[in-house]
C-alpha cells in the first residue's frame, strides 16, 4: 500500500514564500510621489503603484500572495496586500501618493489603512467606482 502521506494546512492562508518573493522584486529606480490604484472586487483586491505619468512601478494582489478561493476577497487579505505594497514603496523612497479606489469589495478600506500605516502620506483619495446611469435593461412584459 505504501507510505501514508500527511498534508498539513496552515491556518493563516498566506503563503510566506510568495510574500518574500514579491518583496525581493523591488525596482531600482527612486520615486518621490506616485499614484496608488486600489481595485477591490468581491473576489480579489489588487493594488498598483504608478508614477505621476501613469507608468506602473509595482503591483500586488491577494491572489499573488497565496490567498486562494473565497479568502482573496477578505479584508485580511487586502490588508496584507497593502502591507506588501507599502514596504515596497518605502524601499524605493515614496513619500506621498494620490489614491484612486475602484470597486465595491470588502478590502477597500483595510488595504488603504495598512498602506498608510507604513508611513507614506496620502494627499487625496478619489473614488472612481463605475456607477451605471440608468441601470440594467428592464424585464420583458409578461404575456399570458
Amino acid at each position: 500500500m505504501g507510505k501514508k502521506r500527511i498534508i498539513k494546512k496552515s491556518g493563516s492562508g498566506m503563503n510566506s514564500g510568495l510574500k518574500n518573493r514579491s518583496l525581493s522584486k523591488t525596482p531600482k529606480k527612486k520615486l518621490d510621489v506616485g499614484t496608488l490604484h486600489v481595485h477591490a472586487t468581491y473576489n480579489n483586491t489588487k493594488m498598483l503603484l504608478s508614477d505621476k505619468s501613469g507608468n506602473t512601478v509595482m503591483w500586488s494582489s491577494a491572489g499573488s500572495l497565496g490567498f486562494a478561493g473565497s479568502r482573496r476577497g477578505t479584508p485580511f487579505a487586502a490588508a496584507k496586500v497593502g502591507d506588501v505594497i507599502g514596504e515596497k514603496a518605502t524601499a524605493i523612497g515614496v513619500k506621498e501618493v494620490d489614491v484612486v479606489i475602484k470597486g465595491a469589495g470588502a478590502g477597500r478600506e483595510s488595504a488603504l489603512r495598512s498602506f498608510s500605516g507604513k508611513g507614506i502620506g496620502i494627499s487625496k483619495i478619489m473614488d472612481m467606482t463605475p456607477v451605471p446611469f440608468n441601470g440594467p435593461r428592464p424585464k420583458k412584459v409578461r404575456r399570458v
